[in-house]
């Protein structure tokens, strides 16, 4: 592969945005995209990728084997389905969180990586394009707070109602708030921990807010405990108005020695994003990580040149999936 070259197939959620900059920032070429319909998110897309041609049908893409990469930001439900046909197209395939909203469509696409060899990744977004986090991990590295034994992981969003789509208030169609947003929670647990699997023991589901909307979930919370550390995660959807920012997201990461309070999106009464607190026996400060890079993208174009996994593990992928699932269904079974 001299070149990459990729296309987005679905641009129902606005991480699409994100995906594709990155991306193209990571050096590789946006060559088409395609979407059923005319979804909200079109026309800031557009705005953004102006140059990009849209393709007159799903298939054009997938036949052009000029294209190594698909992005996947279709409604939810669909993104596992499109992933294995672009995988069994010969494309390796970088997905919108949640990948699936099913235990079978994880199956069926740990099934077509097997056959095919491709690639499959999610972009977790609240780890890979926040700087914050990677400030974090290159402290956690070099050894900061010792042993990282705890994540809390809050992921509070707004709703903004009226921007939002039918399928949004779908349980089917968006996999409920577990599989849904609480994956990016889940996956920073795995990593910070350094786990490869965990026990789930704490998952509950509720709708406070929204009684006319009996397929919206807007409250979850997980407990997780592996043979590396604990977690716990709390997302919900009640983020108020007056906030500047959609949420303010906020990770804990409790060392032996110390520990990082992480304020992505905003730290209210200060200037900016990405605040970041570290507190160990010999400093306490807050340190402004807004300058710090974004990995993912670059490594994840050497690995689909390499057939590497620098970026992120496939296990790690298809065990953060699992958990959401698991985690998920366990709610339901205990409301």
């Amino acid at each position: 592969m001299t070149a990459l070259r990729f296309a987005a197939i679905g641009i129902d959620h606005r991480h699409i945005y994100g995906m594709a900059a990155n991306m193209i920032d990571a050096g590789a070429e946006f060559a088409g995209w395609w979407t059923e319909g005319h979804p909200g998110t079109e026309a800031g897309f557009v705005e953004r990728f102006a140059d990009v041609p849209r393709a007159d049908n799903v298939q054009a893409l997938l036949d052009d084997p000029s294209i190594n990469l698909v992005l996947l930001s279709g409604i939810p439900r669909d993104r596992a389905e499109m992933a294995i046909r672009a995988m069994q197209a010969g494309k390796d395939v970088l997905t919108d969180k949640p990948g699936c909203t099913t235990m079978d469509q994880l199956d069926a696409i740990k099934a077509t990586v097997a056959d095919t060899g491709r690639i499959w990744s999610i972009d977790f977004s609240e780890r890979f394009e926040v700087p914050a986090v990677t400030r974090a991990a290159e402290l956690v590295a070099e050894g900061a707070i010792g042993r990282v034994i705890q994540t809390l992981g809050i992921g509070p969003h707004r709703l903004n109602r009226d921007t939002r789509p039918d399928w949004f208030f779908d349980r089917e169609a968006y996999g409920g708030i577990i599989t849904d947003i609480a994956s990016h929670q889940i996956d920073q647990f795995l990593y910070f921990t350094g786990s490869t699997d965990a026990e789930i023991t704490l998952a509950s589901v509720a709708n406070y807010a929204n009684p006319n909307d009996p397929g919206l979930q807007d409250f979850a919370e997980i407990a997780l405990r592996s043979d590396q550390g604990h977690g716990y995660i709390r997302v919900d959807w009640y983020t108020p108005d007056a906030l500047p920012t959609w949420g303010d997201g906020r990770l804990t990461i409790l060392g032996t020695e110390g520990y990082i309070e992480l304020r992505k999106y905003v730290d209210v009464g200060s200037e900016g994003t990405d605040h970041l607190i570290l507190v160990n026996g010999d400093r306490c400060e807050k340190i402004d990580a807004s300058g710090a890079d974004l990995p993912f993208f670059s490594r994840f174009v050497a690995d689909l040149r390499d057939r590497t996994e620098t970026a992120m593990a496939q296990a790690h992928a298809f065990k953060v999936c699992e958990l959401a699932l698991r985690a998920q269904a366990m709610a339901e079974a205990n409301p």
